[in-house]
């Protein structure tokens, strides 16, 4: 039975999917109800592997949020045309931007954005089939789909009032390190990179440096990371290239799906 505030969210990863409930309202804290594991690439995968993972919940009538994990989609930081000032302008900057970095044809992909014509925003871009997939659902379920979010954009908006000036913001999830790199207070590149088995803070440092040159600003004063990164990277005595601070912490039972569908909620 759903209660005032209540709503659901979906985490979907290539390996596997995840329901939590989240509350609002009375200090209400987030719930893993389920986790289903599967091969989202496989073909026809996604129906069935919800079906399974909703099993007998009677999600009718529900707000759910779904938490794309950032393996599925693409992230890209767009500069605006000069004298753009229409939002096609916009959006075909970031679809010519797309092509170049990726490869591929956007046609295929849904890009969203912060779409600025003044200054470079972050787009992102889900495949076409995964969001019909998901509308699929929404209605064969009767749930109410509200929003569908990359995990990485969702973590930057959930940790907003947390970061610091002169810092890089950055995420651990399934292996994989995204940092967003800042010049001042401007996002100047969103970087991903394979953590490598067993990654000490020799190889954080290495690796913020390597990204510093190769996007052109400065190496920053603190790194903020959330997700599941090595408790042995947060700042120790006699380290003085850059602070590192992790904004979570491992040991809350919360696996790496369930902590994907719980990401940007604020309970």
């Amino acid at each position: 039975m759903r209660r005032l505030g209540q709503s659901l969210r979906i985490g979907v990863a290539a390996n596997g999917l995840s329901l939590v409930k989240t509350g609002r309202l009375f200090g209400s804290a987030p719930l893993a109800l389920a986790e289903q594991p599967l091969d989202l690439f496989a073909p026809d995968a996604l129906a069935p592997g919800l079906r399974m993972l909703f099993s007998d919940l009677p999600l009718a009538g529900w707000p759910v949020t779904v938490v794309l994990a950032d393996e599925l989609l693409r992230l890209w930081q767009v500069t605006p045309p000069p004298g753009a000032t229409r939002p096609a302008d916009l959006e075909a900057a970031a679809a010519l931007r797309f092509q170049h970095l990726f490869g591929a044809s956007p046609l295929d992909w849904r890009i969203s954005a912060d779409w600025h014509a003044g200054s470079p925003f972050l787009a992102a871009a889900a495949p076409k089939v995964l969001l019909d997939q998901l509308t699929a659902a929404a209605s064969e379920h009767r749930f109410h789909l509200v929003e569908v979010a990359p995990q990485f954009v969702a973590a930057l908006n959930q940790w907003r009032r947390e970061r610091r000036p002169g810092a890089w913001f950055g995420q651990v999830h399934g292996g994989v390190l995204t940092l967003a790199a800042y010049e001042g207070r401007a996002l100047a590149a969103v970087r991903t990179a394979v953590v490598p088995p067993g990654a000490v803070r020799d190889w954080l440092e290495a690796h913020v440096g390597r990204e510093a040159l190769r996007v052109g600003v400065e190496r920053p004063e603190r790194l903020q990371l959330c997700g599941a990164a090595p408790s042995s990277w947060a700042s120790s005595p006699g380290r003085l290239r850059f602070a590192c601070s992790l904004l979570e912490t491992l040991d809350d039972g919360w696996s790496d799906l369930a902590r994907l569908a719980r990401t940007g909620s604020a309970a």
